[in-house]
């Protein structure tokens, strides 16, 4: 059988919670598991305002839209994420200007966000957001970022897809920014099948993005529509599912930190191979677990690695492709040192799921020693 990288993790709770919800005859889009899932999690992350939504990518976009983001504008974004964060930028008419990153977490570097917002203010172009990205769950330096974004008059929209549970200094991911979105894709920490959530203390904003995801109608007896909206709000069987999901998140992390320094232990005494991260990841939701690897002193290759597990079924998978290096952003402007490039270059994603038991783990490492065996004779 596959062993998937992150599969869902569900069980008993679950299916109560989906035919309790079932039965109670909330079967159409929105209800009072979508009320109680946007109280619950917002409460989990201290913020006001919750807005269950049909993914992450319709947050972004949405939230892009509240903040008056349009065509002739430019979003400074990080260029080592998943394509949805740039997608969600284009989808408002607006340009993304990729901004690289730090090397020892993947995420967007303060001083190079300074220094986009230096040139694109000296050009005097519009510069509307900033899209910070937390990277495999691990929160950004948000200190700084929104200090920075703050002194030049931008406001940030977090990209948190990643990072539910994570912490900066304390404080969760989730609630920085003017707002912060959450995905619920299948494969992220907790799921909802598809689903997302922007998270917010600005009541207007939140408001609007409501009224935008629920196809823009008024309150009137007819369908009256004054702007243009979108069909973008999580259903209420899909809500009852995240209520279970919620509840045991902090488990489902527990497991994923375990398998985490597992891999720390195994990889250990391996000369040229790093656990991507691992310093300083207390504060880290452990979503996924990668390792960087220097050919140049292991003598083999990350796609090496990759191609063995392959082999045994099992899956893995580089880091994000940075989005400057994407055919279709093809000669997007930013700010690029290549450090994006080499992390690319030199990771690769292991099975971290939580709903891993011991066999599938064994099996995992056991293909893993082989390889090592083989290759440090």
């Amino acid at each position: 059988m596959r062993i998937y990288m992150s599969p869902p993790d569900v069980g008993e709770l679950e299916e109560q919670y989906v035919v309790a919800a079932l039965r109670s005859g909330w079967v159409a889009p929105l209800g009072p598991e979508v009320d109680a899932f946007e109280a619950e999690l917002a409460e989990r992350v201290a913020v006001k305002h919750g807005v269950a939504l049909s993914s992450g990518t319709a947050g972004l976009h949405l939230g892009l839209l509240a903040l008056g983001v349009g065509p002739g504008d430019v979003v400074v974004t990080s260029t080592m994420t998943f394509a949805a964060t740039a997608n969600a930028i284009v989808y408002t008419g607006a340009e993304p200007y990729f901004v690289d990153v730090d090397l020892a977490t993947g995420n967007m570097s303060p001083e190079l966000l300074e220094q986009a917002l230096v040139r694109l203010g000296a050009a005097g172009e519009s510069v509307a957001a900033v899209v910070p990205v937390d990277l495999l769950g691990k929160a950004v330096d948000y200190t700084a970022i929104e200090e920075i974004a703050a002194r030049h008059g931008v406001p940030v929209l977090a990209d948190a897809a990643e990072s539910l549970g994570a912490t900066h200094r304390g404080r969760a991911a989730g609630s920085f920014g003017r707002a912060s979105v959450l995905s619920f894709n299948g494969n992220k920490i907790m799921t909802t099948s598809g689903g997302g959530m922007l998270l917010t203390d600005d009541s207007d904003l939140a408001s609007r993005v409501r009224y935008l995801a629920t196809q823009a109608r008024q309150p009137a007896i007819h369908f009256e529509h004054t702007d243009i909206g979108y069909n973008y709000r999580l259903s209420n069987l899909l809500a009852a599912l995240g209520r279970a999901q919620l509840s045991r998140l902090d488990a489902m992390m527990a497991r994923r930190r375990d398998l985490r320094e597992l891999y720390k232990a195994r990889f250990a005494e391996v000369p040229g191979v790093t656990v991507f991260g691992a310093d300083g990841d207390a504060e880290d939701n452990v979503w996924l677990s990668s390792v960087l690897v220097d050919e140049s002193v292991t003598g083999w290759s990350p796609s090496e690695l990759s191609a063995t597990l392959i082999a045994a079924d099992i899956e893995s998978r580089p880091l994000w492709k940075p989005m400057h290096l994407q055919p279709v952003f093809a000669g997007a402007r930013g700010e690029i040192t290549g450090t994006s490039e080499q992390l690319f270059r030199t990771g690769l994603t292991l099975p971290s799921g939580s709903s891993l038991g011991e066999p599938e783990r064994e099996r995992v490492f056991a293909v893993i020693d082989d390889f090592l065996a083989t290759r440090m004779r």
